[in-house]
């Protein structure tokens, strides 16, 4: 029950208890008003509603049939700009886990780092056996259900144990899901449409690969915080893994700027300015 409609601390105890609560109209409209006029407000009564970080990328995972094809975008952006053109998104776990991350970068770098070094530390204390997926998920979401949200990493974690493929999406407040194929980041909207058309069960290895990079180039051109090139990362039950660095460069430049022919007149050659005085001096030592 709410204070302003508790009878105890003197409220009209006859104020219907259902319907629509108007308790916070005033409050919500000053707040308006002084986010909208900050300079007709005192500096003690200014008030200032916080504003979310907006990040950007494109994250994918599926099940393939012998497997585990994760991919990511490489473009990391700082507001409105580009602030790296080339990173890497797809962090390692284990030597048969590994995990995309989308939000801020730092957290997800040492969210990862974090995890990595304590699956290191439990594989060296139970016999150096093959670690386990579901062990990476539970250490994530509990490091994350932890701080409430406030570490922002969006992840994806794949890889393959002694149970076979194994896929998680793990959102930054801790809760998770298991999936066949799944997305994550500002252009998983674009990079689902793919998944959900031309998803299957039982993919081959190379039809798998080829969805993955059709989903992520869909976030590349049809998300402004997505860009740049395609990594994938293949992890198989075989237990070797695949990176396909730059697999794809959409929009490699080198190409167009060796086709641009430049004028002769800008070529500075040998001899365009004249010498007008040389000499020779020889060293002290010899």
């Amino acid at each position: 029950m709410s204070e302003f409609s508790n009878p105890a601390i003197g409220v009209d105890s006859n104020a219907p208890s259902g319907g629509f609560s108007f308790d916070n109209v005033h409050r919500n409209a000053l707040i308006q008003q002084n986010t909208a006029n900050p300079q007709s407000s005192s500096d003690s009564n200014k008030s200032v509603l916080p504003l979310a970080t907006k990040t950007g990328t494109t994250i994918v995972g599926l099940v393939y049939k012998n497997g585990i094809v994760l991919g990511a975008d490489t473009r990391s952006t700082n507001d409105t700009t580009v602030a790296d053109k080339n990173c890497e998104k797809i962090h390692y776990i284990a030597p048969n886990i590994y995990c995309c991350g989308a939000g801020t970068a730092a957290d997800t770098e040492k969210t990862t780092e974090l995890i990595s070094s304590q699956m290191e530390l439990l594989r060296m204390n139970t016999g150096g056996g093959q670690s386990r997926v579901v062990t990476a998920c539970t250490l994530l979401k509990r490091m994350l259900f932890r701080y409430q949200g406030y570490v922002s990493a969006a992840l994806v974690l794949g890889g393959c144990d002694v149970n076979g493929p194994h896929l998680y999406q793990i959102y930054p407040h801790g809760s998770t899901g298991k999936l066949p194929f799944t997305t994550m980041g500002s252009g998983s909207l674009a990079a689902m449409a793919v998944f959900e058309a031309d998803y299957r069960d039982d993919l081959e290895e190379e039809d798998a690969v080829r969805l993955v990079q059709r989903a992520i180039l869909a976030g590349v051109f049809n998300d402004l915080g997505s860009g740049s090139n395609v990594d994938t990362c293949v992890i198989r039950t075989d237990g070797s893994v695949a990176m396909g660095r730059n697999g794809i460069k959409p929009n490699e430049v080198k190409p167009l700027r060796d086709a641009v022919r430049r004028s002769d007149a800008l070529n500075m050659r040998k001899g365009t300015t004249a010498v007008l005085k040389s000499t020779f001096a020889r060293s002290k030592g010899g």
